[in-house]
């Protein structure tokens, strides 16, 4: 092979390696060769320590966010750093229900623990495309995540900011912002204190498919449970009764119910803003299913 060719051949090959590192696959720019977390902007890996702000700024901020982010986060799990708590600590996975994607004290049954060490029933390792097309977190690493579920899996210091401060919704997924495009699990409500569970058996909510068009008017309806998990008490989640195929949907709490929810301290918010019948609806949201 003659050199010009060769040279072609090795330029060809390395803007073919680039182009899938910068693939959706945990981006590849979050890890170094080794599978430790960078800093953003480069530099050496960060110390990393067994909390939520740690684990976030260094693991799935960097790393994890790259894919699962957004209205088209996989199996609806956004792990940016304003929802990733809510949708993981306590929260049922939903390529294996009877597991919990963080099952605080025990990170052997946390499903993100399975996924990051690649023994999970259901598809591959994570971050996607370890350890073909970039690095997997290290054993190290993973450490550090298994310790924080171990020790409970606490919040960070932006929850316990946010709890002095009065009760109120902190995010709603999904939301009008931008459609899904899978249907999604679950409905997420993040509040900033903890919720009297014992007033939940006095709500009840249902989900709406809307006609298209300008005017909201409802063609069919799916009935919905609420549940939070002991181990969250802020985020409280609605579960379809069956998947939402591709529409227009909204959140609605039934007009015999009331509109606001209470903390344990007897704080109340109102999270609905009355609809054309005068029941409350929560949330709106795009369902956009990819064929």
């Amino acid at each position: 092979m003659n050199s010009p060719l060769r040279s072609l051949l090795f330029r060809s090959a390395v803007l073919l390696s680039a182009t899938l590192i910068a693939a959706c696959a945990g981006n590849g720019e979050g890890l170094d060769a080794n599978g430790r977390p960078l800093v953003p902007g480069g530099g050496a890996p960060p110390p990393l320590s067994a909390d939520f702000d740690s684990i976030q700024a260094n693991i799935f901020t960097p790393i994890c966010s790259v894919c699962h982010v957004g209205g088209g986060a996989p199996e609806g799990l956004r792990l940016d750093a304003a929802n990733s708590y809510n949708l993981l600590v306590g929260v049922p996975s939903t390529e294996v229900p009877s597991l919990l994607r963080v099952n605080p004290g025990d990170p052997d049954d946390s499903y993100i623990i399975q996924k990051l060490e690649g023994h999970a029933a259901v598809g591959g390792q994570m971050p996607l495309g370890c350890p073909n097309t970039q690095p997997c977190l290290t054993t190290s690493t993973i450490a550090f995540i298994r310790q924080w579920i171990t020790n409970g899996a606490p919040a960070g210091t932006a929850a316990a900011q946010a709890a002095a401060t009065p009760l109120n919704v902190m995010s709603i997924v999904p939301d009008s912002t931008e459609p899904v495009t899978e249907t999604p699990p679950q409905v997420m409500i993040a509040f900033n204190h903890e919720l009297d569970v014992s007033q939940l058996a006095t709500h009840s909510l249902h989900i709406e498919k809307l006609a298209p068009g300008a005017a909201p008017v409802a063609i069919e309806q799916v009935p919905a449970r609420i549940s939070v998990a002991g181990a969250n008490l802020r985020a409280l989640m609605i579960w379809p009764s069956r998947p939402l195929t591709a529409g227009r949907y909204r959140v609605v709490i039934d007009a015999n119910s009331s509109p606001s929810f209470s903390d344990i301290a007897g704080q109340t918010v109102a999270v609905a803003a009355p609809d054309e019948r005068g029941e409350g609806v929560i949330s709106t949201f795009d369902v956009e299913v990819r064929p």
